[in-house]
């Protein structure tokens, strides 16, 4: 049987806080960089069990590269695929080495520990929506192009995607997303000179074609 996707919901990503988004198996998840150059946090759970996440360390693993591309199936923490990369128009790769920015991280920049952070926002999301807060895992790191240099030293690049750039996942299992805009400013990695700005999401059903 053909299928097509359809709209199904739409919204906001807001800057200074984490959404946590409900997607079903089935379902397709696009993160749009409306605004260009905006890095995004981006974690997903299986909603039958936070301890199943996924993996930045098994998908490398499996893969055996260090940038996923449409077409990879993502892994879990136990070694299951949970999601599938369907679609990038941006240009640019997507980090998956850097842990989420904390308290710690900006202290070391010489900046207060009590600047906005991806993994304080992340742990008031769940305590928010009344959930038990889980262990921050590493994120996929969205739209943020870390370049990896022949000696092994990474370094920082502004993000190459453009105004409307998007990424599609599909679900393979009941999944909880989690994003987080990125607060760094003070490296530049969502773009010189450019305040933190939020993103948008929508997302898809398959359902069959007119005549399938």
């Amino acid at each position: 049987m053909n299928t097509r996707l359809t709209l199904r919901a739409e919204g906001d990503i807001p800057t200074g806080r984490t959404s946590i988004l409900p997607l079903a198996a089935g379902e397709h998840l696009r993160i749009v960089n409306h605004l260009g150059q905006q890095v995004l946090d981006t974690w997903a759970f299986a909603a039958a069990n936070l301890g199943e996440y996924l993996s930045m360390e098994q998908c490398r693993g499996r893969l055996y590269k260090l940038f996923f591309e449409p077409g990879d199936l993502l892994l879990s923490s136990l070694g299951r695929p949970i999601l599938r990369f369907v679609a990038d128009t941006s240009p640019g790769r997507h980090d998956t080495l850097c842990a989420a920015c904390d308290s710690a991280s900006y202290e070391a920049q010489g900046l207060s520990a009590a600047h906005p952070n991806c993994t304080d926002n992340f742990r008031r999301a769940f305590a928010q929506a009344g959930m038990a807060v889980p262990p921050v895992p590493c994120p996929w790191n969205l739209f943020m192009e870390i370049p990896i240099s022949p000696d092994g030293r990474l370094s920082d690049r502004p993000s190459s995607a453009r105004p409307g750039d998007y990424v599609e996942l599909a679900a393979l299992i009941d999944l909880l997303i989690v994003c987080s805009p990125c607060p760094q400013a003070d490296i530049p990695i969502s773009g010189v000179g450019r305040p933190p700005r939020g993103l948008r999401w929508i997302t898809l059903s398959e359902e069959p074609s007119p005549g399938s």
